[in-house]
């Protein structure tokens, strides 16, 4: 049977009531650089960090109730930051006056808060030596 590694997260789809509002959090937040594909329309709208990031997609917000629809809906997802990066990240988001929680999951640290829409965005960091995890 072949065999294949996985490199590192690409991205994460998610669906957002407002793309323009989510593009100006997404950049103003977390740093992420936008990329608009001409040949794709009007969306996705892909937010970067290096090589990971989201997909921004518009949301079907008339209709939340209905199932399988394109509603707003996801439930986390994370970046990986240094230990460094990681207070760098409390002391923005605290000068950005953002609620966020801290968690101790013994290996990792992480820290979530919720963007325009609520998804919940975490950053975590890792906190033991990488072969005490991986």
């Amino acid at each position: 049977m072949a065999s294949f590694e996985i490199s590192n997260l690409d991205h994460v789809a998610i669906r957002v009531a407002d793309i323009e509002t989510s593009v100006d959090w997404y950049t103003q937040v977390l740093g992420l650089k936008k990329y608009k594909l001409e040949k794709w329309g009007d969306y996705p709208i892909f937010m970067f960090a290096g090589k990971t990031g989201i997909a921004l997609f518009p949301a079907n917000v008339e209709d939340p109730e209905v199932p399988d629809t394109k509603n707003v809906k996801i439930d986390h997802f994370a970046f990986y930051v240094t230990r460094d990066n990681f207070e760098k990240a409390k002391i923005k988001y605290n000068e950005l006056g953002l609620i966020y929680t801290l968690s101790d999951h013994h290996y990792f640290h992480s820290m979530y808060t919720k963007d325009p829409d609520g998804h919940t965005v975490e950053l975590t960091t890792l906190v033991v030596p990488p072969d005490q995890f991986f």
